[in-house]
């Protein structure tokens, strides 16, 4: 007897919320703060109320004052991930915003820098 590995569409929808809410697991939250700092954490973090509390808000308003085509903006905001996408860019524009101030030593021959 061969078990199907087809996905439903159901098995899919609870794979991404779990993915989603696994973010907000304590354990979650403490390695990510031990391994890269509080700065990520919070862009983490930020970014899942963006996407799960935020964008949803937006399509909803949309729906309403724009075009109802814009409801469907809501379920497709809590299941879509997009953090493998915006967290690195968001990380970043922070480390590009916040810079070092260090001089890097380097050897590169006769530049003055």
């Amino acid at each position: 007897m061969k078990l199907s590995t087809k996905i439903t569409p159901l098995r899919w929808i609870k794979q991404r919320l779990g993915h989603k809410l696994s973010h907000f697991k304590i354990e979650s939250m403490k390695r990510t703060l031990r391994e890269n700092g509080l700065a990520l954490l919070v862009i983490i973090v930020g970014w899942e109320i963006v996407e799960d509390v935020v964008f949803p808000i937006i399509f909803a308003a949309l729906g309403k004052y724009v075009h109802p085509a814009f409801y469907v903006g809501i379920p497709t905001a809590l299941i879509v991930c997009l953090h493998w996408f915006m967290v690195p860019l968001l990380w970043g524009m922070w480390i590009k915003f916040k810079g070092s101030g260090e001089k890097i030593e380097h050897d590169c021959g006769d530049c003055d820098v």
